[in-house]
């Protein structure tokens, strides 16, 4: 055929663009199914058409070298209308298409057949079509069956075509937006004063900012991977990679002090943190991490700690002395020896309980938890155990204390332990004490029990002593607490309850 007259303008491109006609077009996705419908209808001409608003393409063609026409000379404009193929045997037999150019002109088309091209929205876009120059009487059952064939063909190669390029688009439209956040990210993690670090899921250090170089003076990209351990101070290697370990193997938050080395070749103390950032099903994706410089916060908390543990010892020192002098001075005032004997005895207990729970230095640090209430009983009764067998048993719960709570605490038990020793169950050789500490609510409650002691009997009203008195003022004055005590035939059973909060301000 004679494609002169079938030159097409300008042309609406909504649905080309759509579809991605002109890339189809070009790449010849559609090509081989015209070739097949030339030789199925055993036609001159096959074409793959697209309809617009004014214009017919051609997306694919055999036997023609135009590339469309004006949609109102097209035979397609009338295929599209119909649910099977439109058969035209004789167009100059045909009303509608006798006086059409496409037929009185030089294309002289004589016969078409053309099955519609039908979205999944039910729109159809255009056909498959076979054109001759020869009148035909129709088209074969099979033939019939196959133009429908293809045409169903076609319309899945430009779902696919159109399927492809929106999700082209979407990801370039996700490239994009991720190549924004990411330099939006940069640019806030290098204005940042802490160093930034970013890890994959499996560890594996990828990113640094600006921040981590200028203080570590390395090269860009050359701390990545493992390379970060190079510039961890050789003793706090092994014991970051554990950490980091654990947090990558938990997902737990990554949380360390170590010692980086600076770009003056100096060590300083940092605080490295880092987060796992997950998906929505729980999976950790990245970590995100910063190193904060804390040498020389670091550095004053130590000298502060130095002066503290030196206060602590001069303030036991103390205690020494008070207890010496006032042994001393017992030796030259005989009638004031037993006197003198309580009054050192209390004072080496608050000098125990101030021991317990002062600032120490690894070396003289306490065996037990500082905080730990057994743990100060358990000093307090040292001198009063025997042998292996333990007089004074401390049962139940494990209550925290402070320096606040020591003192009264000392003087307490101090008093009921010498009482005990003096009058009470400690003053048999089978005596026994039990302490028992027990959590209630906001309350603590301590119990003090002897057995095995001399039968003890209530003393008279008014006849309290000192001893009873402190123990009064350490639990109700000092502690806000209350005291209850029952002189039963086997042993003396005091009760204090005490607010927990009295004990610890973490409790408060």
């Amino acid at each position: 055929m004679n494609p002169e007259s079938l030159v097409c303008a300008d042309a609406d491109t909504r649905v080309l663009s759509f579809y991605d006609a002109n890339g189809i077009g070009a790449a010849g996705t559609l090509d081989d199914l015209t070739r097949f419908a030339a030789a199925l209808c055993e036609a001159p001409v096959a074409l793959v058409t697209l309809l617009e608003e004014e214009y017919q393409h051609f997306l694919a063609r055999t036997g023609f070298d135009g590339t469309g026409t004006r949609r109102d000379i097209s035979f397609c404009t009338h295929a599209v209308t119909a649910d099977e193929v439109m058969v035209v045997p004789d167009t100059l037999a045909d009303p509608r298409f006798v006086d059409n150019p496409l037929v009185t002109g030089p294309t002289s088309v004589r016969f078409y057949a053309g099955a519609p091209m039908r979205a999944s929205d039910g729109s159809v876009l255009g056909t498959v079509c076979v054109l001759d120059t020869r009148p035909r009487t129709g088209l074969t059952p099979l033939q019939h069956q196959g133009l429908m064939v293809l045409a169903r063909a076609a319309m899945g190669r430009l779902d696919d075509r159109r399927i492809a390029r929106e999700q082209g688009v979407v990801a370039a439209q996700s490239r994009r937006a991720l190549e924004e956040s990411d330099l939006r990210f940069r640019t806030l993690a290098d204005t940042m004063p802490q160093m930034v670090w970013s890890t994959r899921a499996d560890g594996f250090h990828d990113y640094y900012n600006a921040r981590w170089y200028e203080f570590t003076g390395t090269p860009p990209g050359s701390t990545d991977g493992e390379g970060w351990s190079d510039v961890f101070h050789p003793d706090d290697r092994e014991r970051s990679r554990t950490v980091w370990r654990h947090s990558l193997e938990t997902g737990e938050p990554y949380e360390i002090e170590y010692r980086l080395k600076h770009f003056d070749g100096t060590y300083r103390w940092v605080l490295g943190r880092a987060l796992a950032i997950r998906d929505d099903g729980g999976t950790i994706t990245r970590w995100f991490g910063t190193c904060t410089d804390i040498h020389e916060q670091k550095l004053a908390l130590e000298e502060r700690e130095i002066i503290s543990q030196e206060l602590a010892h001069r303030i036991k020192n103390i205690f020494a002395v008070i207890a010496g002098l006032i042994q001393f001075t017992a030796r030259n005032r005989p009638e004031f020896a037993p006197i003198a004997t309580d009054l050192r005895q209390r004072i080496t207990a608050l000098g125990r309980a101030h021991d317990f729970v002062r600032p120490h230095s690894a070396q003289s640090r306490p065996s037990a938890r500082q905080d730990s209430l057994a743990g100060l009983l358990a000093d307090l009764f040292e001198p009063y155990q025997q042998g292996d067998g333990l007089r004074i048993v401390t049962e139940g719960d494990d209550m925290l204390i402070d320096d606040r709570s020591a003192t009264p605490l000392a003087l307490l038990f101090h008093e009921l332990a010498t009482n005990a020793t003096k009058y009470g169950a400690l003053s048999a050789q089978e005596g026994r004490v039990t302490v028992r500490i027990d959590q209630d609510g906001d309350d603590v409650t301590l119990c003090w029990t002897e057995t095995g002691g001399p039968v003890v009997i209530e003393p008279a009203s008014g006849m309290s002593g000192f001893g009873s008195q402190l123990i009064e003022l350490s639990a109700v004055r000092q502690l806000g607490g209350t005291v209850t005590r029952e002189w039963r035939p086997e042993g003396l059973d005091v009760m204090m309850r005490v607010p927990r909060s009295a004990l610890s301000r973490r409790d408060g």
